[in-house]
């Protein structure tokens, strides 16, 4: 589990065309270990029926102020009590007045002037709306107050006025919460993390590479990020992205380039993970046309690549930590103890393509950290829970 594991939201939900994305909000909170309850406005109640997010919560939906006609209530107090946080998400320029005057008249409005904890706004209107000088005069004097707003194409807390008035993404929003409740014990460190393949060119169009899709890696790096570290990431050619804070970029293809920039930046760094699935081997010459069928064989003769790890563990300095992956299909533990000893690493993450649906290109992963005090062992996860066991053991290295 993550940094929202046992955390109690209210999630709050506004008359915005922008409402069914609450569904994966909730979906993404309950995947990270949160406790949901939803208050929504009768408006909101137009765009998505409060079964589909009772189905989701497991809870029942609170919209009005009574339940019954036999006068059971619902308590604002009380959920003002019970939240760790309260997550208003799409909230419409309607609600951002009436949070930022007091206007109580629906359930959710007085459930926000109740709530003890932290609240999270995330705007959704258009965009004459969301820039007209009053939505803009809600939205400061609610920061004022000390609600955080997060805007459009922000990711996370934002402090300016820019933003398209769409409401931020489902994924962000979470990842906003995951950033506010996260352990920073990672605070003041510097990460450098490699990822993804590395592509080594034949031609114009061809090139020698793998499958890695660089979803551990970025999943590392984000770990370290919300707890604290400067990151760095070096990534190969790969689909993924990121906005979370406090990760600095650099984009490459090759071995060369990744072995450049990574022997740069381990220099001023406290730890690097080495995750990306780097060639070992490139074409000796690299043909500047496209190579045309001619013959029925063609050969290429290989040399090997650079060995960033062999090269980071020998310039390594003392108090840096230097952490390695190894992929095997055969003697998994022999080789990674191998690999361990000959390039000077602080502990290594073995993973094998004999475990399905682990690896390249999936969601999950199994692996097992093998240190010179013995090796632990792993169930199966997905790489974002994966990459929190890799940066516990990490962090106790400090």
């Amino acid at each position: 589990m993550g940094n929202l594991a046992g955390k109690r939201i209210v999630l709050g939900i506004t008359g915005s065309i922008a409402a069914y994305k609450a569904c994966y909000i909730i979906r993404g909170l309950i995947k990270a270990g949160a406790e949901v309850q939803v208050v929504i406005t009768p408006a909101g109640k137009e765009f998505i029926t409060p079964i589909t997010l009772s189905a989701l919560t497991q809870k029942p939906v609170i919209s009005e102020f009574f339940s019954q006609r036999d006068g059971t209530w619902h308590s604002h107090v009380k959920l003002g009590l019970w939240a760790d946080a309260m997550l208003i998400a799409p909230c419409t320029a309607s609600t951002l007045g009436k949070m930022a005057n007091g206007v109580a008249d629906n359930m959710l409005v007085t459930t926000y002037l109740s709530m003890k904890a932290p609240v999270f706004i995330a705007p959704a209107m258009d965009l004459d709306m969301y820039q007209h000088p009053t939505t803009q005069q809600n939205m400061e004097r609610l920061r004022s107050f000390g609600n955080h707003i997060i805007e459009p194409k922000s990711g996370f807390l934002a402090s300016g006025l820019e933003g398209k008035g769409r409401m931020e993404e489902p994924d962000n929003i979470v990842a906003c919460l995951e950033a506010f409740f996260s352990v920073k014990d990672l605070k003041g460190k510097r990460v450098m993390i490699t990822a993804g393949p590395t592509y080594e060119k034949i031609d114009p169009v061809r090139f020698i590479g793998n499958y890695s899709s660089g979803k551990m890696g970025f999943a590392l790096a984000e770990e370290c990020a919300l707890r604290g570290a400067e990151v760095t990431l070096i990534a190969g050619p790969v689909s993924v992205k990121s906005s979370v804070q406090g990760i600095h970029r650099i984009d490459v293809e090759s071995c060369e380039e990744m072995y450049q920039a990574s022997t740069k930046a381990f220099t001023d760094c406290d730890a690097a993970i080495l995750c990306a699935a780097v060639a070992d081997f490139r074409p000796k010459a690299i043909s500047d046309q496209k190579i045309k069928r001619e013959k029925d064989d063609l050969v290429i003769h290989l040399q090997p690549t650079h060995d960033i790890a062999a090269e980071l563990g020998r310039s390594k300095r003392d108090g840096q930590i230097l952490v390695g992956f190894a992929l095997e299909t055969n003697d998994e533990e022999a080789n990674a103890q191998q690999k361990l000893k000959k390039k000077n690493l602080d502990f290594i993450v073995l993973n094998s393509l004999r475990n399905k649906g682990t690896c390249f290109q999936s969601d999950e992963n199994q692996i097992s950290i093998i240190s010179t005090s013995g090796r632990q062992d792993f169930d199966k996860k997905d790489k974002k829970a994966v990459a929190t066991d890799i940066i516990d053991a990490m962090a106790r290295l400090f």
